[in-house]
């Protein structure tokens, strides 16, 4: 029987050191969430076909219908879900009696069955942070507050890019405009093609003098539209101060529309120096109390750990200390044992050095002991480290401390 042992299309593996830099990206954006009062839930990444079909939950153009879709042996129609957000309306309708304003995060994979040709990923892990139930701007500050030091701690530099949703909306209208959806979705791809496409997309919704007079409006600086009243401005001035005063800098950009139809106010978009897209989000009120008939506001933040991952500068941990047993195997157990409990993480081999060593350097593991030889016969080991090659032969109470001081251990024992 042959098997296609190849990947599918769209899924990847992720092995060290790549996996090992995920780990600590997620470890940062868990640490922060940890740390603005976020607790964490967990969702299945099967739902049935009518949630995620839902018409609020549905995008203006595109993304929505590409999605995987299931049916089990009960012939019952499911899918994979592709946001993790959607999800809430179905856990309080639930859980009807969740506190108010409640503070969630939730880490996971959701699924985009993208056309073959794409180079999008259809496996992407979410990041995502929601504050439920505070319709004040100040859960959209803390939002961008704890995103900004997630930013700032994976040492990538970007913008905090924000728009109303309420405004982008009022100036297409302002031009009179009939198919604002349609218009919002060829703005959306700002930055993703050429300007000139966009304008030439549009004459499907509006004529050469609205396209221009749109341009121009959008053109216009955060003032203009303060001075003339559009709708949604005082809601995004409110953000942007109040952030500044955090010492958060937001940047505004009237051609940020928010992929997702639920958004209903202040949206945003983090751009890299590159004009790679890291995250998005913003408020939301009609989603969350879908399902238990009422209105129920929140603001949210979503981040793609591939992207955060890929720009990130982050120290990877290696592994401390490797173990080679020179035919002693019961003698090395016991020093791993022994290590182990006093906090440093090691993994013993019993090959020969060559080759252990080889695996050392390829790990990058900071030491190698040798449990073995002549050093055993007097209750000694001999401590190699790996970026200097100097060795040194010690008693288990010298090797201790010798990791306390080279801060391997981070306590004295």
């Amino acid at each position: 029987m042959n098997v296609n042992a190849d990947s599918v299309r769209g899924f990847q593996d992720f092995l060290p050191p790549e996996s090992e830099k995920r780990t600590e990206v997620r470890k940062i954006m868990e640490k922060n969430f940890r740390r603005y009062g976020f607790t964490p839930i967990e969702s299945p990444v099967i739902e049935f076909d009518e949630l995620l079909r839902s018409d609020v939950l549905e995008r203006e153009y595109e993304a929505v219908y590409n999605r995987f879709k299931l049916r089990d042996r009960s012939g019952r129609n499911l899918g994979l879900r592709y946001e993790l957000i959607l999800q809430l309306a179905r856990i309080f309708k639930q859980n009807p009696n969740i506190k108010v304003p409640a503070r969630f995060f939730q880490i996971g994979q959701v699924f985009r069955d993208e056309p073959g040709g794409s180079e999008k990923f259809r496996q992407i892990t979410q990041c995502n942070a929601d504050i439920i139930g505070d319709s004040t701007t100040l859960a959209d500050v803390e939002c961008l507050a704890m995103l900004s030091n997630i930013l700032k701690e994976c040492k990538i530099e970007a913008e905090i890019q924000v728009n109303n949703r309420r405004l982008i909306i009022n100036i297409i209208e302002s031009v009179e405009i009939k198919n604002v959806k349609g218009v919002m979705g060829e703005l959306d791809k700002k930055g993703k093609i050429e300007e000139d496409l966009i304008k030439a997309n549009l004459k499907k919704y509006a004529d050469s003098n609205q396209i221009i007079t749109l341009f121009k409006l959008l053109e216009k600086d955060f003032s203009f539209f303060k001075e003339n009243a559009f709708e949604g401005v005082i809601e995004l001035e409110s953000l942007m101060l109040k952030s500044r005063r955090c010492g958060v800098l937001l940047k505004f950009n009237p051609f940020i529309v928010g992929g997702l139809g639920y958004y209903t106010g202040n949206i945003f978009e983090v751009v890299s120096q590159d004009k790679v897209s890291l995250a998005d989000g913003g408020r939301y009120e009609k989603l969350v109390g879908k399902y238990l008939r009422k209105e129920i506001s929140a603001f949210g933040i979503s981040l793609g750990l591939e992207k955060i991952s890929q720009l990130a500068k982050v120290e990877i941990q290696p592994i401390q200390v490797m173990i080679i047993s020179l035919e002693k195997e019961l003698e090395t157990l016991k020093l791993a044992k022994m290590l182990r409990e006093i906090g440093l993480s090691c993994f013993p081999l019993f090959e020969d050095i060559d080759k252990s060593l080889e695996i050392a350097n390829q790990l990058k593991v900071s030491y190698v002991v040798f449990v073995g030889g002549e050093e055993t016969k007097i209750g000694k080991y001999k401590l190699k480290e790996m970026v200097s090659g100097i060795e040194e032969i010690l008693t288990e109470k010298q090797l201790v401390e010798k990791f306390v001081k080279t801060k391997l251990l981070k306590r004295e024992l």
